[in-house]
């Protein structure tokens, strides 16, 4: 692809960013002009928009661009590892791994955010090895059996949450369920969540001409002088970090992983360079352009974001797992 282009893109991608931004400032139950908001945003105008504004849109908006920006980023460095674009944290089980950790985490009492945090890595981390270590038969992963384990994995993670919902207390419940299936309203503070981002891509590029010829395949990679295992071993641990972080901050919201890359690998080829930050910018946008529609559409009540990113997510993927075949076989 013609790399002006590429880089055209991403400018639009950091403009949309922007805009999604701004519109979730915007939008809500209290509608707010976009002089308010501005005015807001640099502590001057009325006190009602100064408390919605900075107290409870900007933060949420910022933890809701940050998530999409987290799962996006993890499943384009599982679709990388795998050299399988139906790759992503949510159909491996790995989203599935970090909130069964949570949800008991929380039936335990532990209400810190360090404490669900790291009760969601290790979640992530332990489905993501058993994942790829049952995957490994004759010591070669192959793509078939890595998605089927992390097919099975995921429906026994959904059955482990099931479990702990029909014994966690009444007090607990609704909100244990609202924020299984996606709530931007409880993300709290963003920093952390935009600091992971921050780090993950930067690792992530810094690696990215390795991960180029790794999706080429991992023979031709070692041959040209990638350190293909520990590069593999560098994308599981940073794919259950970024994931983790994702789930601790929203909640488990599935697709976004799945379809932001792929649609960014269409828009900017698979140059892992721009590949990583178109995806990570438009997965932020996604995610918060649903959260604020999840909060406006039925304004004052609001609807859990990731019913919206499946309504999206789940055409797609059956899109391109209609597609899959004739891919395989051209």
């Amino acid at each position: 692809m013609n790399r002006t282009r590429a880089l055209l893109i991403l400018a639009l991608l950091a403009l949309a960013a922007l805009a999604s931004l701004f519109l979730a400032l915007t939008s809500g139950s209290i509608q707010l002009a976009p002089a308010q908001v501005w005015a807001a945003l640099f502590g001057r105008g009325d006190v009602l928009a100064l408390e919605v504004v900075r107290q409870l849109r900007w933060p949420r908006a910022l933890a809701a661009f940050s998530c999409g920006g987290l799962l996006a980023l993890a499943g384009a460095l599982m679709q990388v590892l795998l050299r399988n674009p139906l790759a992503d944290p949510y159909v491996l089980g790995i989203s599935g791994g970090a909130a069964v950790a949570t949800l008991a985490a929380m039936l335990l009492g532990m209400a810190s955010a360090i404490a669900l945090q790291a009760a969601a890595f290790a979640g992530a981390l332990a489905a993501m090895g058993l994942v790829f270590g049952m995957a490994r038969g004759d010591g070669s992963s192959t793509q078939t059996r890595l998605l089927l384990t992390g097919v099975i994995v995921a429906s026994g993670c959904g059955a482990a949450v099931a479990l702990m919902l029909s014994v966690a207390p009444e007090q607990q419940l609704r909100g244990m369920l609202f924020w299984l299936m996606g709530d931007a309203a409880q993300a709290g503070a963003p920093l952390p969540s935009l600091l992971v981002l921050a780090l993950g891509l930067a690792v992530a590029l810094y690696f990215a001409r390795d991960l180029n010829l790794l999706s080429r395949g991992p023979l031709l990679a070692a041959t040209l002088g990638a350190d293909v295992a520990h590069l593999r071993l560098l994308l599981y641990f940073l794919a259950s970090l970024l994931t983790a972080t994702a789930v601790t901050s929203v909640g488990s919201v599935g697709f976004v992983g799945l379809v932001v890359p792929h649609l960014a690998r269409l828009a900017v080829g698979n140059d892992q360079r721009l590949l990583l930050p178109a995806a990570s910018l438009a997965g932020g946008v996604l995610l918060t352009l649903a959260d604020t529609l999840a909060r406006s559409v039925i304004a004052p009540q609001q609807l859990p974001v990731g019913v919206l990113t499946a309504l999206i997510g789940v055409p797609v993927f059956l899109a391109l797992l209609a597609r899959a075949p004739a891919r395989e076989s051209a």
